[in-house]
């Protein structure tokens, strides 16, 4: 007969105990995150405050548009976009150099709950083409310069008889130069009416961007960047008892790095409304332009990548400008060395030097499928 032993009793194993949790806290107040508000009302609180005082600034014109007046042309865009069937959700291509029109697009967007993916004007078509299918973009808003690079065979037809394979395309140039083909954007905006805007609730959770990138390496993915997330992006860095970046009211931030980069929509364009500063737009880097245009609007706040603080430090022709407005000069997208601001600040001595080495640290950031460039 065979027996078979009784198992032994298995000792009982104590659970690991949870780790100990520890909290930094800082000295200063939290910072109140208004997160639940949409990022077009957050960034627009202090419009009434300071309705009179200078918002955008286009520097290739001259012209000056007071936070009122700018307010209001981003509601009159977003019935624009709203006649053209743009609604919550939807995503509409900024496809423009820096320019008031850039900044009545992405923030009349973001009344309607829409989302905006910015190229790079400069790419190929077929890169453009590439971000334009990856978003799912409803309507591109360009200039007549770059409307060719639409018509590449990858691209639905602009302005076609069939409405629902055709592209949208609204270009920002005199109504007399418009494409054939496309749309005004001003003949559409200037008669719009803003009170027409539908009523739309928007969650801290929906969408509001989809900047596209590739990092260092790769296919440029697009980046889903939600309201809540540019919210509290903005507050860390302007709000608070002690904010990153000392921008005020009254400050002029030079907005000469691409809107269509991070940095600059969130670190200059939306840091500066949010402050009631006014931003310095300028199309593109021109050293004498960006020199006179510091000069003349008294910019205060000048932000730089690595590439152009060696140009300002390098140029003799700074010793024929006043440039002691600027107060800050902040750098970021990549490393900043001793030598370069030694020299920079050598010729702007009165500013404070910053380094701006993350920009989206609280993004609440998701890949989603229709964004990925396959």
């Amino acid at each position: 007969m065979i027996t078979v032993a009784a198992p032994e009793a298995q000792p009982q194993v104590a659970a690991p105990a949870a780790p100990e949790e520890t909290v930094f806290r800082s000295k200063l107040p939290d910072i109140d995150i208004a997160s639940h508000l949409p990022l077009h009302e957050y960034c627009f609180a202090r419009a009434a405050e300071v309705a009179d005082a200078p918002c955008l600034i286009a520097a290739a014109t001259g012209r000056t548009y007071t936070y009122a007046e700018t307010r209001l042309l981003c509601r009159k865009a977003a019935a624009s976009l709203h006649g053209l069937g743009v609604g919550h959700g939807d995503r509409v291509m900024i496809l423009l150099q820096n320019s008031v029109e850039f900044v009545l697009t992405f923030l009349g967007a973001s009344f309607l709950g829409a989302v905006t993916t910015a190229a790079n004007p400069f790419c190929t078509p077929l890169e453009i083409h590439k971000q334009f299918r990856a978003s799912g973009a409803k309507l591109i808003v360009t200039q007549s310069a770059y409307v060719d690079k639409l018509r590449h065979e990858a691209f639905p037809r602009i302005g076609g008889e069939d409405k629902d394979n055709a592209l949208t395309v609204l270009t920002i140039d005199d109504v007399a130069d418009t494409p054939e083909g496309c749309l005004a954007f001003w003949e559409l905006v200037t008669p719009a009416d803003d009170a027409a805007l539908p009523e739309v609730s928007i969650s801290p959770d929906d969408p509001v961007a989809l900047p596209f990138s590739s990092g260092t390496t790769g296919l440029p993915k697009g980046v889903v960047l939600t309201h809540g997330g540019q919210v509290s992006n903005v507050a860390q860095q302007v709000d608070g008892a002690n904010p990153n970046l000392y921008m005020r009211e009254g400050d002029v931030a030079l907005c000469v790095l691409p809107l269509f980069h991070i940095f600059s929509l969130n670190s200059v364009l939306l840091c500066a409304l949010r402050a009631g500063a006014a931003v310095m737009l300028m199309p593109k880097f021109e050293m004498g332009a960006m020199l006179e245009g510091i000069q003349r609007w008294r910019v205060t706040v000048a932000a730089v990548v690595p590439p152009l603080v060696l140009a300002l430090a390098k140029n003799p022709a700074l010793e024929k400008y006043d440039l002691s407005s600027i107060r800050i000069v902040l750098s970021g997208a990549a490393p900043l060395g001793k030598e370069l601001v030694d020299a920079l600040r050598a010729r702007v001595p009165q500013a404070v030097f910053g380094q701006v080495s993350v920009y989206c640290l609280l993004f609440r950031s998701l890949f989603h499928r229709y964004c990925l460039a396959k």
